[in-house]
């Protein structure tokens, strides 16, 4: 086996360090690295079978059935025919195996390419989902190699590396080369799962090969979600298997006494096969019995709700009111499994940097020295900066502050070089694809904002190579020697650019000795060679020099939120939705983005803030909070008595409080509020607001935070986010769902669901998800009631057979009951059913809180229905018992035989049954009543068809039931036993259903009276809602970026060719992007009375008080 790289002998010892030669094989395979074989797929050409009916066979119902083929293949046990349990066997299966049938690369060290500077360009989409190309680079040492076969073949370098890890964002290790010791890190290597773009050949040195690649190390198991209605099925199977051996005993028992009593009376022309005795007749009986009373657990039923779970998908894929042209993205249902838990949603988890804002940012305030802008009142009719005078400014980039363009005219100094750093302190690309016409590649939107602005005040960044950046400053062109950049990471939280012995950080500065930087970037060329601590030792340089500036400036982005932001969380709350937003910036920015998009409001009663610095402060701050919230609380009376999450944890019971309240806490203290002494008290207190804010946290604490309500509260969570960071806790939530926004795909390939705006929620859940939910509860209790009235009608027949299982109906019927003449129908209703259309359901968002509730379908619902059938198997068995039974043709022959008796029993069966449907059906299309009527056509069709003459003479074993139906349907008598079992089987229902709307209406009963009432026309226009938003916070401002482009830039691997510095230039389209936490920029108080705005299609149904609502 050791050719195919495995060591089946002994374990292999742990790995260090790895060391690798260049064409030094013998070397290489001495350390018995993995080879670069790599398999993939699930199945192969031979295996599919076997391997997917062994999954499928995992399954408890499928292997239920598959122990009932085996025990109808015994002749003294069955009587019933093998095909009606094959022919549904064989469709469930062959349907799942053909949803289920719905390359060699490793890890390499770039050598050399055909580009200019030995640059590589790919695309990455594979790894993190983002389609932008990047760009690697190879070393100079290496790239010197080219495409020449003899020099690549007598390279000997070796390396010395990280051992196989699956971080995609970092590469540590050296190449010795010639002597010399070179650094390598994450821009020097080429991943498997890259593709190669506008790149015509590249070699490289293999690192990891085979299941060791870092793709390879990340591909863990995802954990399966289930829904709440699948965890409930399942304990409702594991009831009903109990229920059916218990009606099995009984009727076993049944026919010991019956053989035992009357049996004995017929051995005399009926003799006992091998002479069995009455014990072993009732054992037989007990089997023959699982047979004929399986449909308790219908195969159908888990296709049927595969069946609705997709229509249900595909409703969301195809909804135009959740695409948003901004970016051509329409919705996307990723998995199809989940759809009902959208209409149970509890708690909802939100990022908020590009969820809840735009992510766009803009340049929006500034300080130089001594120098403030303007508070200025922007409105529409406010006079904007005319930028004419610079040929290069953005013509998209708009400002307000005259004060800032006139200090540039008047050359003021101090605002020149403000501007001059934004210009240099920076890792943006240029791009003139013409001339004159600049794009600007930004790593993030904060750094394309600030160099737009500068550009637009005159200071036009316009290109750079690895060791000068070219700008031109007021009109006269210029060049900057490029010494070193400090490149920015999430610790330091900075970047800086040391240039022409000038230290800038931010908007800062100092002058740096030349003997010392000689020295110090000595030592950090060591630091960058270094295999152990290399990120700590470069810190540690980091921070020795950036030290004692001179600051100069400071500049404000602003992020706006999303259209629609206010309305959505306003809506949600209505429907008792509780919503967190969990983000990585700082408490002021948190805080005031709750202000400006309606998380936090100033008529709440009291906002908390949880800031200790130990884990007293922060667990007296918590329970000082809770004793305000509610000071009557108890210690002792956390928990809901006698309930589990059935993982033996207790279920903290919601509690009720009296006013609203919110609470904000830093990253700091939530670490402590996490820790397991303290994560009790934490989401108690948290439970009682109505809103709560974490910042400053880390993605770990997000998917802890969301980990912590799941393990104590017996709700359904949903978190969604835009960004590699809110990864965790998407998939930690029953529901993910992911913004496809301005920082790469990671969210959305992660996901359950996604979709381009955060309003779109609103009618994921809302709308989607309550008729989702609402579907699937009709169906299940639909499907139980008639398959368990079918089932009970066996029961009872025993008691007139001798126990002897024998059926109630012909086996035909048996086997198209549920695959022809019911499948359809119930299909129709879990498909195009609705309560109220999505215009009532947004303007009544308490429609969704039953689903929150389980009030549809549960353990009692569930108990119910089966009442309900069992009442029903009583009138469809004794009213057509009663009818046949001594009673002749209106020609006076004789009527009461078995065939006449099985084929009224089923007829009455299927009319009430269908019936039923049309009960819970509120939502009649054309497509539901032609699959009811057709199923009713389609049943007589079939019946007439298979009790003809011409099928009984081809197969007289299999159609035995010759003339039944033309002699049975044509007697007037029939019929009205038709009538008379459907109106007393739906009797009860009618009754109760309309005592309960009289007596104990549920909003969904007011609600559709509202719609009766408005004739089922749309509700009108609401009149122009005034957002409250009466903050008199200010805005508090972030920047982002991320670490890994200083070295990048450094080293011109983004060239792919120099660009000519040209003297003149011609204006462009590039947008100007910014960030806020949604107040003016000036610093203004945000004003008290916002105007009268007509909502969008999406927002405009916004809840009415109505007293009779």
């Amino acid at each position: 086996m050791s050719f195919f790289g495995l060591d089946c002998v002994r374990k292999k010892e742990r790995e260090l360090e790895r060391k690798l030669r260049a064409n030094d094989r013998e070397y290489n395979l001495s350390f018995k690295y993995a080879t670069n074989a790599i398999k993939t797929s699930k199945y192969n050409l031979f295996t599919f079978l076997p391997l997917n009916l062994f999954e499928q066979f995992q399954r408890i119902a499928n292997a239920y059935f598959l122990f009932l083929l085996v025990l109808q293949a015994i002749p003294e046990i069955s009587s019933l025919s093998w095909f009606t349990t094959v022919v549904p066997l064989l469709l469930v299966l062959t349907v799942t195996a053909a949803k289920d049938a719905t390359d060699d690369i490793a890890d390499l060290l770039l050598l050399s390419s055909s580009e200019p500077l030995n640059l590589v360009y790919v695309e990455t989409a594979e790894l993190d989902g983002e389609t932008n190309l990047k760009v690697r680079q190879a070393l100079p040492v290496t790239g010197d190699l080219g495409d020449d076969i003899e020099k690549l073949a007598d390279f000997n370098g070796e390396v010395r590396c990280e051992t196989p890890n699956n971080r995609l964002d970092r590469f540590t290790g050296t190449l010795t080369c010639a002597g010399q010791k070179y650094s390598l890190d994450n821009e020097k290597i080429l991943l498997r799962g890259c593709t190669l773009r506008n790149t015509d050949w590249c070699f490289g040195l293999v690192l990891f090969g085979g299941p060791e690649t870092k793709l390879m190390q990340n591909c863990g198991k995802s954990t399966f979600k289930r829904t709440s209605v699948d965890r409930l099925m399942n304990v409702l199977v594991l009831c009903i298997f109990g229920f059916l051996a218990f009606m099995c005993i009984i009727l076993a028992i049944g026919n010991y006494f019956w053989e035992q009593n009357e049996g004995s009376k017929f051995t005399v022309f009926l003799p006992r096969q091998n002479d069995h005795n009455a014990s072993f007749s009732a054992f037989l009986t007990f089997w023959s019995y699982v047979i004929i009373l399986n449909t308790v657990v219908p195969i159908s039923l888990y296709v049927s709700m595969e069946i609705i779970r997709l229509g249900n998908s595909f409703y969301i894929d195809w909804d135009r009111k959740m695409y948003y042209a901004g970016n051509d993205t329409p919705a996307e249902a990723r998995t199809t499994t989940l759809n009902e838990e959208l209409g149970q949603i509890k708690y909802v988890f939100s990022d908020k940097t590009g969820t809840l804002t735009q992510n766009i940012m803009a340049f929006n305030k500034w300080d130089v020295y001594d120098t403030t802008g303007q508070r200025l009142e922007i409105t529409e009719h406010t006079e904007k900066v005319d930028f004419s005078y610079n040929p290069l400014a953005d013509p998209r980039f708009t400002f307000h502050d005259h004060a800032l363009v006139e200090a540039v005219k008047l050359e003021n100094p101090e605002v020149h070089a403000f501007f001059r750093l934004l210009a240099l302190c920076h890792t943006v690309m240029a791009e003139e694809k013409t001339e004159g016409e600049l794009f600007y590649q930004a790593q993030s939107p904060d750094e394309g904002a600030l160099v737009t602005a500068a550009r637009n005040f005159g200071f036009v960044f316009r290109s750079r190579t690895p060791d000068s950046v070219s700008i031109v400053e007021m009109g006269k062109p210029r060049s900057y020697e490029l010494l070193a950049i400090l490149d920015f990471n999430n610790v330091r939280k900075r970047m800086s650019v040391i240039g022409e012995g000038l230290r800038t950080l931010a908007l800062a500065y100092k002058d740096l000795d030349e003997e010392y930087f000689s020295q110090w970037k000595q030592r950090h060329h060591e630091a960058s060679t270094a295999l152990d601590d290399r990120e700590d030792k470069l810190e540690q340089l980091y921070e020795e020099i950036e030290k004692d500036l001179l600051l100069l400036g400071a500049t404000a982005i602003e992020d706006k939120l999303q259209d629609g932001v206010p309305q959505t969380i306003e809506q949600l709350s209505k429907a008792d939705i509780k919503i967190w937003v969990l983000t990585g910036d700082k408490q002021e920015t948190a805080e005031n983005i709750g202000y400006s998009c309606n998380l936090l409001r100033e008529e709440m009663n009291e906002v908390f803030i949880i800031s200790g610095n130990s884990p007293d402060d922060v667990r007296q701050e918590l329970r000082n909070a809770r004793i305000s919230i509610k000071p009557d609380t108890a210690e002792d009376s956390v928990f809901l008595q006698e309930r589990t999450l059935g993982n033996g944890v207790n279920v903290i019971r919601d509690e009720v409080v009296n006013g609203e309240y919110g609470l904000v806490i830093n990253g700091h203290s939530l670490a402590y509020a996490l820790e397991r002494s303290m994560e009790l008290e934490f989401l108690r207190t948290a439970c009682m607001c109505k809103a709560v804010i974490c910042c400053r946290v880390t993605p770990l604490q997000k998917a802890q935070v969301v980990e912590l309500v799941k393990k104590y509260k017996q709700a359904v969570t949903l978190a969604i986010g835009d960004g590699a960071n809110d990864v965790s806790m998407i998939k930690v939530a029953h529901i993910g769902v992911g913004i496809s926004g301005q920082e790469g795909m990671q969210a959305v390939l992660s996901s359950d669901y996604s979709f381009a705006q955060f309003r779109f929620l609103e009618r994921l859940l809302l709308v989607h998800g309550r008729w989702s939910y609402l579907r699937m509860c009709k169906f299940l209790r639909y499907f139980f009631y008639k398959n368990f009235t079918f089932t009970f009608v066996h029961f009872w027949y025993a008691f007139f057979c001798g126990f002897s299982a024998q059926t109630v109906y012909d086996e035909w019927f048996i086997t198209f009951y549920n695959l022809v003449y019911t499948a359809l129908p119930v299909l129709g209703m879990s498909l195009f059913d609705q309560d109220v259309n999505d215009k009532w359901s947004f303007q009544h968002p308490q429609l969704y809180v039953p689903g929150q509730l389980n009030i549809y379908f549960s353990k009692t619902t569930f108990f119910k229905c089966a009442l309900h059938s069992c009442y029903s198997s009583l009138v469809l068995f004794f009213i057509p018992y009663a009818a046949m039974q001594d009673t002749v043709r209106y020609d006076g022959k004789d009527v009461a035989d078995y065939q006449s008796f099985a084929l009224l029993t089923q007829t009455c069966l299927l009319f009430a049954v269908s019936i039923q449907l049309g009960l819970e059906m509120s939502y009649w299309t054309a497509v539901n009543t032609f699959f009811v009527l057709g199923s009713l056509v389609m049943y007589f069709a079939v019946s007439f068809t298979l009790y003809s003459n011409g099928m009984f003479l081809m197969l007289p074993s299999v159609f035995h039931f010759i003339g039944t139906a033309r002699n049975t349907l044509n007697q007037p008598n029939v019929w009205l036993t038709v009538f008379l079992t459907s109106f007393l089987c739906v009797l009860p229902v009618v009754t109760y259903r309309f005592l309960l709307v009289q007596l104990c209406p549920t909003i969904n009963d007011k609600v559709m009276f509202k719609v009766r009432q408005a004739k089922a026309t749309p509700p009108p226009l609401p009149r122009s809602a005034r957002i409250r938003r009466t903050s008199s916070r200010r805005s508090g401002y972030a920047f982002s970026h991320a670490q890994g482009y200083g070295d990048l830039v450094t080293s011109g691997r983004f060239l792919r060719r120099p660009t000519p510095l040209h003297s003149s230039g011609f204006t462009t389209s590039f947008s100007a992007m910014g960030r806020s936490a949604g107040y003016s920029p000036a610093g203004r108080t945000l004003t008290n009375k916002v105007p009268d705005v007509l909502g969008t299609s999406l927002q405009m149904y916004k809840m009415m008080e109505d007293p009779a609502v």
